[in-house]
């Protein structure tokens, strides 16, 4: 990661290489915002704050790519705050995106202790926030941190991601106007779970890839999605990578600082 990583310092740009006015007011009020003081945002970095100290351990059921730092299937509730969630910038950024977008509805695929789920929940109150989990201890912690968030917006579907998501989305009658995918990191399944919900995006989604340099295989999926016919504007932020669906514009690909 660190030779993609400098590899995209050299190439990446910002509002001065942009042309395209929506990515160029993306950029100036989202990505590049400052603006990080906000009562939610201290809310739930308290919730975060607090699993951080915690040192009892849960069983996790991991059907993803697993974790890079601890192949055990247990562990620390601290440990999993600090691994497996999202920084608190970025939470902060898909909470301004989220508020900028103003989408219909939001689905996650990957839940976690629910830390960066929090962020779009609390950003879009009136819209419904779908997030999925495979595991279901951390699918537990995780209902209770939305209870102690006060978050009635939010709900959890529990199990393999490979059978729950197309049992969602076969009875799910409208677009999903925001997808974040945060789940299984590999190829196959990455590729997947996209081409699955790709039906259910209109002209204005947006649909967000975690970690799209975290290995080969992420990169891999990343470019092949990139190059899907149906997609047309692209921005590669290096930690996450952003697809939009706009037909009114030409086919571009953006590589931005974050």
């Amino acid at each position: 990661m660190i030779k993609q990583y400098l590899k995209h310092l050299l190439r990446a740009g910002n509002e001065h290489s942009v042309h395209s006015p929506f990515i160029y007011d993306l950029y100036t009020q989202v990505i590049k915002s400052k603006n990080n003081k906000n009562a939610d945002f201290q809310e739930i970095e308290v919730v975060r704050k607090r699993l951080l100290q915690r040192n009892d351990e849960i069983e996790i059921l991991d059907l993803g790519a697993g974790s890079r730092r601890n192949k055990s299937n247990r562990r620390k509730i601290g440990e999993i705050a600090k691994n497996a969630e999202k920084p608190a910038r970025f939470g902060q950024f898909f909470y301004k995106l989220s508020q900028y977008l103003q989408p219909e509805s939001v689905l996650e695929l990957g839940t976690s202790l629910g830390v960066t789920t929090a962020y779009f929940a609390k950003a879009l109150p009136q819209t419904t926030i779908t997030t999925m989990e495979g595991c279901p201890e951390t699918a537990r912690l995780a209902e209770q941190n939305f209870s102690e968030l006060g978050l009635e917006n939010t709900s959890v579907i529990v199990g393999n991601i490979d059978h729950t998501l197309p049992d969602f989305l076969k009875k799910h009658d409208q677009k999903i106007g925001l997808a974040f995918f945060d789940a299984n990191h590999r190829f196959e399944p990455t590729v997947r779970y996209f081409n699955d919900t790709l039906s259910y995006a209109s002209d204005d989604s947006v649909f967000i890839f975690d970690d799209i340099y975290w290995s080969k295989e992420m990169t891999e999926a990343w470019k092949q999605i990139k190059a899907h016919p149906e997609v047309t504007v692209t921005v590669d932020l290096f930690w996450v990578g952003l697809v939009f669906f706009r037909k009114e514009q030409a086919k571009e690909d953006f590589v931005l600082r974050f």
